[in-house]
């Protein structure tokens, strides 16, 4: 018997990719059905059902679930899910497709069939409504909400079929891994409390740090990282791995962390999008989920604990992932070492804050990097990065 957090709302994972043996004949069939072009955030969500992280959805959801989403996070039948997942279309498309069809959804730069979508809803949604519950705002220059008010105006629901990952497994031998694959390696190590690192950006100290807590509460970290589109300015993923490696290798013992990425694009919708990482993890396997400042957001649309605050709103059962809530941490000259503001008592003149912007920002302005911000061997990877001639 597995000792490991059991998936989201079912006993055991629900991946929507179909087995090799029969993909090759449902993408030849797929070449003759209409098809529905796909957004770079449809695709990433095609390939999170595909590979079953987000277990139990059967495919892009219906009216009902969406607006249930929307209002209180949950799905029509009642089950705990903070973010809509949808597939919406232009409206001459949508016309023309019939409740029942089969439409092949490709990817809308390549072309290429990823999936085969039973249409059992078309509807239309009130996208302003959608941004001001998820992203509690609708201001056009968050992220997030730029892709929702720029979708098409109609959304089709109903059950996928995955034909594809994409390139992910080729790209990210080793680092790709899907639910039922970093659950058989957490039983391997005979993990059975795993926290989540959630990360787009290289570790610096402070992330070290957060992911050192989470080990000494826990049997392991799985640091996840998204490998999917990122907003300008993030760091490339093999990057990251390099950079990641870099710190692991040289300081973290041996055996207490796995890294690992994951194909979802970032909507930056802060709390909501906490839970919904809350939601995937615990569908991979892991039983807490580091919170720390920010997490998921983006600019000044949310306070630095919103994410933290939003799992205490919650009914008791909504999910069995553990949020590991750890306050902003700097580092303290007068302690001379990393700490928090549960730990410190100096004021913040002796404190360095540190951040992935303000480790950019020096990168791109030449600043030299003190050892407090972040580890030697990753600033000797990213500096390579920075210093190659393709960013010049």
């Amino acid at each position: 018997m597995s000792n490991l957090v059991p998936p989201h709302g079912v006993d055991s994972l629900k991946p929507l990719l179909l087995p090799e043996v029969e993909r090759a004949e449902e993408a030849q069939r797929a070449t003759r059905l209409r098809q529905v072009p796909l957004s770079s955030r449809e695709v990433s969500d095609l390939f999170m059902l595909g590979m079953g992280a987000y277990t139990p959805l059967d495919g892009f959801m219906g009216e009902a679930d969406w607006r249930g989403c929307c209002d209180h996070m949950k799905l029509a039948d009642g089950l705990f899910w903070p973010i809509p997942i949808t597939l919406s279309c232009a409206q001459e498309l949508g016309d023309g497709i019939d409740i029942g069809e089969d439409v092949a959804l490709v990817d809308g730069e390549t072309g290429e069939a990823l999936g085969i979508l039973t249409v059992e809803e078309k509807y239309v949604i009130d996208r302003e409504f959608e941004c001001s519950q998820v992203f509690r705002t609708t201001d056009r220059a968050h992220p997030g909400v730029g892709k929702v008010m720029s979708q098409g105006p109609v959304n089709l629901g109903g059950p996928v079929r995955t034909l594809s990952e994409g390139h992910f497994p080729e790209t990210y031998p080793g680092l790709y891994f899907r639910p039922a694959e970093t659950r058989a390696l957490f039983l391997e190590k005979s993990w059975s409390k795993v926290a989540a690192f959630q990360t787009r950006n290289p570790m610096h100290r402070s992330h070290e740090y957060l992911a050192k807590i989470a080990i000494e509460i826990c049997d392991g970290v799985l640091i996840h990282q998204v490998l999917g589109a990122l907003k300008p300015g993030d760091i490339p993923a093999d990057v990251r791995v390099k950079a990641i490696d870099a710190l692991v290798n040289n300081y973290f013992v041996a055996g207490t962390i796995l890294q690992a990425g994951y194909p979802i694009e970032m909507r930056y919708a802060g709390p909501r999008e906490a839970l919904l990482h809350a939601v995937f993890r615990q569908n991979f396997g892991c039983s807490h989920l580091v919170v720390g400042r920010d997490h998921a957001g983006v600019g000044n649309y949310y306070g630095p604990h919103d994410a933290q605050h939003i799992f205490d709103t919650l009914q008791v059962g909504s999910i069995q992932i553990e949020p590991l809530k750890i306050d902003i941490t700097f580092f303290c000259h007068k302690c001379n070492g990393m700490a928090t503001g549960k730990t410190c008592p100096h004021d913040a003149g002796d404190r360095l804050a540190i951040s992935g912007t303000r480790l950019r920002e020096m990168f791109a302005n030449s600043e030299p990097i003190p050892p407090e911000f972040s580890r030697a061997e990753v600033v000797a990877v990213l500096r390579e990065y920075y210093d190659s001639p393709g960013r010049q």
